[in-house]
């Protein structure tokens, strides 16, 4: 009896302590609600975790984060907040009215992983407290009026991915370590440095970089930095983006500069550097290049200029050129602006005969240019005024006289309807509804391309932000672009309209969310766009009506909360009582209800599941291995939820695919699935290295594939170069996978979503096929499909299964149909409305070489000098892969083959490896993204041929 009361001491004890955390962060809240205005109507109540106010999410009761983005907040954020002990994520971002300066008390919130005070009006110096956050991850301080020096204590936090203190008047210099003093140099971990647009001065400290950062953005642009570019940057050779222009730097570009080969955009412009122009050959995936206005040594036009193949964007300025213009300088394939005005470039300008058909500016203005020789008729804007051409005879000409075309437009066209005509501050959407949209200015610091006509881009843009809105399972019916313009700065300026789905207002909580998502960095935009921030308008058409007046905190709550917590302890007492009674029959039910209940690992006990191949981890071991699930570690997330990149105790790289709340399963399910999951044993499917279904979590544990999907490699979005055999040899591997399944796993399997972004690459470019979360077995001996709702990814999925709802292996077939056209086409499914299977069939002439396909097929193929042989036998496969009726469609066994016999008769040998990624390709795989998900999930709506009739 004596332990029975110990025990209930103890849980007394502990229920006192776990109230008064409670009960102060009521008290902490309902202070900050009293020091700002315009609050949700929601924050009425006692208890903010149980009356659900709009912005609070707590875990146990206790506030764990604080999203109130973009509801028009007001006042000064005191120094009460830095007694919610638990709080692990603050963002206040777009509330214009809050003021004041940073509270130090910030330093007490040691939990705090996001710090998001993104387009507000904060003011006065960065506390140096911040540096005592050990696990901030995201720091976003953008666009406020933040004054002094950048606090060197900030080297401290060694968890720190994200660091924007951009559009600032921060001053001072950029603070190194010295002895016991951190600085920034210690932020080895940290990926994003955003400093641009403040009053930095000073010399960029050499001790800033080594070879142990991992950044992949320096963004220093427009500041008063002084002094040379520092040698010790061409060590950081992770880096991806580089703003250095609008500074006063003087001297040499370091020859290292060359060294950084993952470079996209340049951009060393207006400084005052001189010198010989730097030699940037081996920066094959360089897109964007300003180094105008500055003093470099006077010389012709470098041969290395030719050698960048992936450039969109020149810009060499009054950067004292001098000589001819090299003809193939405009060959590049790519190229979209040249600009060379204010230099002393000389004699007869020619385009050349296989100019780029991207070429929208020439601008030669001010140079000393005779002739002008013209091949064919070229479409791009050439501007020659200023140069001796223009003096006389070739006055008259076009390219004589000021340009007078702007910025080309874009706006987001209706989708297949017309535009509503809508009442006062409503907008018609995309979907011609009529709807109170959520507006603001999406700005890119670093776009690769110049083209601000382009919509495919922007399509692009489109579809991946609505497709991230969706996966976060955000109430959005579309979205819409317009305005695309580029600033003094050289950012790329866009409008963007949110349109709500469901009703025509969004409520708090869905502006809150979406904010959210584009203050946290969540959506990422695809390439071209680069780096980017979101300052919203405020939102005046809120659909939540006021619950009740603001009332502040009062002495009778607070004797009101302890009564209850006293009522509460009594309780306990009782209910500990009973519990002791009941545990007997406690246990018992526990174990009928679950499955995993009486499960030792170890020793085999009670309901194991039959696993083949696969280990069960704790909750605190998946923790540990992601770093408590860092930011950082966060490789994608999806309907399922989030996906983190893992590093076990013995060196293996896992992917885990972390279930959200809402969106787990039943523990009979979740083992019904991890048992099917670890019986699939294959060279070209991703294993499953284990699960966990513990502390109320359920996790899957993949092998990590480091190449990503065969759809990045094939937009070109890694840089890995896929000749012909290399295709051949992705395909043979996912027809291996899939046969695997249906023909030799027990019990067979159809997938059910075969598509390019669930084929993986890996460092060898072996195949794999990904996801099984939509899979499905055929249980019974005989059975030939299964009758299921209709599941899928548009553009690969079976018509005869939409039509059926009958899913057969031959469903797989047809999905790996599409597949095999996109590896030879390197063109989505669906592109404009058109569809794969009709493009191919209607260019196709089986009379002429590779049956006419030229023009559709991908650039890299079309245009290589290596003999495509057995191409047209691959069509051929393809195309019966994808016949309207299942009958009519092989086996995988049959695809296997005859992909076989394709790479026999190509003297390719199937069944050797092959090469690394690190032999023979161009560029490098930036691994950005990771794909264990499904991007974009279907169950009903159109089908392919129907959107094209449409």
């Amino acid at each position: 009896m004596g332990t029975r009361i110990k025990l209930l001491f103890v849980l007394i004890c502990i229920h006192a302590l776990l109230s008064s955390g409670q009960n102060q962060d009521i008290v902490i809240l309902q202070a900050l609600k009293d020091s700002w205005q315009n609050t949700p109507p929601s924050w009425i109540g006692s208890d903010p975790c149980g009356d659900k106010w709009d912005g609070i999410t707590c875990t146990d009761s206790r506030v764990t984060s604080i999203t109130l983005a973009s509801i028009n907040l007001s006042g000064e954020l005191s120094g009460d907040i830095g007694q919610l002990s638990e709080l692990q994520t603050l963002d206040l971002s777009y509330n214009k009215g809050l003021t004041g300066s940073l509270t130090p008390d910030i330093g007490n919130l040691k939990k705090l992983s996001n710090l998001i005070l993104v387009g507000c009006s904060f003011n006065g110096p960065l506390p140096d407290s911040l540096g005592s956050l050990p696990q901030l991850t995201y720091l976003s301080l953008n666009s406020n009026g933040f004054t002094g020096p950048i606090p060197p204590s900030i080297g401290n936090l060694t968890k720190l991915y994200w660091f924007d203190i951009a559009d600032n008047r921060l001053s001072g210099s950029i603070p190194v370590s010295d002895g016991p003093t951190p600085g920034l140099d210690m932020l080895v971990n940290t990926k994003h440095f955003h400093f641009g647009k403040n009053q930095l001065s000073g010399p960029i400290p050499s001790q800033l970089f080594s070879s142990k950062m991992t950044l992949k953005h320096v963004l220093f642009e427009d500041n008063q930095l002084t002094g040379t570019i520092p040698v010790t940057l061409g060590l950081v050779q992770t880096l991806e983006v580089l703003r250095l222009d609008r500074n006063l730097l003087t001297g040499n570009v370091p020859s290292t500069i060359n060294n950084l080969t993952l470079i996209n955009q340049l951009f060393l412009s207006n400084n005052k550097l001189d010198g010989p122009l730097p030699n940037l050959t081996g920066m094959a995936i360089l897109n964007y290049l300003d180094m105008s206005n500055n003093s470099f040594t006077p010389s012709q036009i470098p041969p290395w200029f030719t050698s960048l193949q992936s450039l969109t964007t020149l810009m060499m300025q009054n950067t004292r050129l001098q000589g001819e213009v090299p003809a193939d300088l405009f060959s590049i394939p790519q190229l979209e602006t040249v600009i060379l005005k204010n230099n002393r470039l000389n004699g007869t300008l020619d385009l050349g005969a296989s100019y780029s058909n991207h070429l929208q500016l020439i601008d030669m203005s001010s140079n000393l240019i005779s002739a002008f020789t013209q091949r064919s008729t070229y479409s791009a804007n050439l501007i020659l005024i200023g140069n001796l051409i223009c003096m006389e005879l070739e006055a008259t000409a076009s390219y004589c006289h000021n340009s007078t075309e702007s910025n080309s437009s874009y706006s987001t066209p209706p989708n297949n309807c017309f535009a509503s005509t809508c009442s006062q501050y409503q907008v018609s959407s995309p979907n011609c509804k009529c709807s109170y949209p959520y507006t603001g200015n999406l700005t890119f610091r670093a776009p690769s391309f110049s083209d601000l006509g382009n919509s495919t881009i922007y399509t692009s843009l489109q579809n991946s932000m609505l497709t991230s809105f969706e996966s976060n399972q955000l109430p959005v019916d579309s979205i819409s672009l317009s305005n695309p313009t580029k600033n003094a700065d050289d950012y790329l300026e866009i409008i963007l309209n949110v349109f709500p789905s469901g009703d025509e207002r969004f409520n708090r909580s869905g502006i809150t969310r979406i904010a959210f998502v584009l203050s946290n960095q969540t959506y990422k935009p695809p390439h071209p766009f680069g780096p980017y921030f979101f300052l919203a308008n405020n939102y005046d058409f809120f659909s939540d009506a006021p619950k009740g007046k603001h009332k502040s905190i009062s002495i009778g709550l607070i004797i009101g909360v302890s009564a209850g917590g006293c009522v509460l302890v009594l309780l306990l007492v009782v209910a500990g009582i009973y519990a002791f009674h009941q545990k007997g029959r406690a246990e018992r039910a526990t174990i009928k209800n679950t499955p995993f209940a009486s499960w030792d690992p170890d020793k085999g006990s009670g309901d194991r599941p039959q696993l083949k191949g696969a280990r069960s981890f704790t909750f605190e071991e998946l923790k540990a291995c992601t770093n408590n699930f860092a930011t950082a570690a966060n490789i994608g997330s999806g309907g399922y939820g989030m996906v983190y990149r893992g590093n076990l105790p013995n060196g293996q790289l896992v992917a885990i695919k972390r279930a959200q709340q809402g969106s787990t399963q039943g523990g009979l399910e979740f083992k019904t699935e991890i048992e099917l999951l670890s019986r699939v044993h294959h060279k070209n499917l991703v294993s499953l290295v284990g699960f966990c279904f513990d502390a109320g979590e359920q996790m899957l544990v993949y092998e990590y594939v480091v190449n990503g999907t065969l759809k990045d490699s094939l937009s070109g979005r890694t840089g890995i170069k896929l000749d012909w055999m290399r295709r051949l040899k992705i395909t043979l591997g996912a027809a291996r996978g899939l046969h695997y399944l249906h023909e030799l796993a027990d019990p067979p399997i159809i997938h059910r979503d075969v598509k390019s972004t669930n084929i993986l690459l890996d460092e060898r470019l072996n195949a794999k096929v990904a996801d099984f979360g939509l899979s499905k077995p055929l249980g019974e001996a005989g059975q030939t499909h299964v009758t299921t709702q209709v599941k899928g990814t548009m553009g690969y999925m079976d018509p005869e299964y939409y039509m059926t709802q009958q899913l057969t292996e031959k469903s797989d077939v047809y999905s790996f149909g599409i597949v095999m056209l996109e590896l030879i086409t390197a063109r989505s499914p669906i592109e404009k409305g058109k569809y794969i299977v009709r493009q191919v069939k209607e260019a196709m002439d089986k009379r002429k070489d590779l049956y006419n396909l030229r023009e559709v097929l991908d650039p890299i193929l079309a245009l290589s000098t290596e003999q495509l042989q057995g191409l047209e036998r691959f069509l051929d496969v393809a195309l019966r892969c994808v016949e309207e009726t299942g009958n009519r469609r092989p086996k995988m066994s049959e695809v296997v083959k005859e992909i076989e016999n394709i790479m026999e008769l190509a003297g390719i040998n199937p069944d050797v490896e092959s090469t690394s990624t690190s032999e023979s390709y161009e560029g490098k795989t930036k691994g950005n993204e990771h794909p264990y998900l499904n991007d974009f999930s279907y169950s009903g709506g159109l089908l392919p041929s129907e959107l094209e009739a449409k």
